[in-house]
């Protein structure tokens, strides 16, 4: 069976995407952190709310939890995402700096 215990900072950063609070949500990376959706990356807190108010936060977007594994600084989470963007089951991959989210990686599921 596997363990649903999400560990910080992923744990309230999933809560604030579920929630859709922008604020929290982009509170939750460096100042310099990316995330890389498939390949495109957006660096930069800017850059970050610019790709997500159309395709995350801005799409109403929610995970469902599905599998967490930790391995050091590196967080996968595994869940449902849906979204009025997209929807499927998704890889989220976490680079932990500090209390920070240091990049988000999204993959397929």
């Amino acid at each position: 069976m596997t363990d649903l215990t999400i560990p910080e900072p992923v744990s309230s950063f999933i809560d604030a995407v579920n929630r859709h609070d922008e604020a929290a949500f982009l509170g939750a990376f460096t100042p310099d952190g990316a995330v890389d959706d498939w390949g495109r990356v957006f660096t930069g807190r800017d850059e970050i709310k610019r790709w997500s108010d159309k395709e995350f936060i801005g799409a109403r977007g929610t995970l469902a939890v599905e599998e967490v594994d930790v391995a050091g600084s590196t967080i996968t989470v595994v869940g449902d995402w849906r979204s009025n963007y997209a929807n499927g089951r998704s890889t989220f991959i976490f680079d932990i700096a500090g209390d920070k989210l240091a990049k988000m990686t999204i993959r397929e599921g």
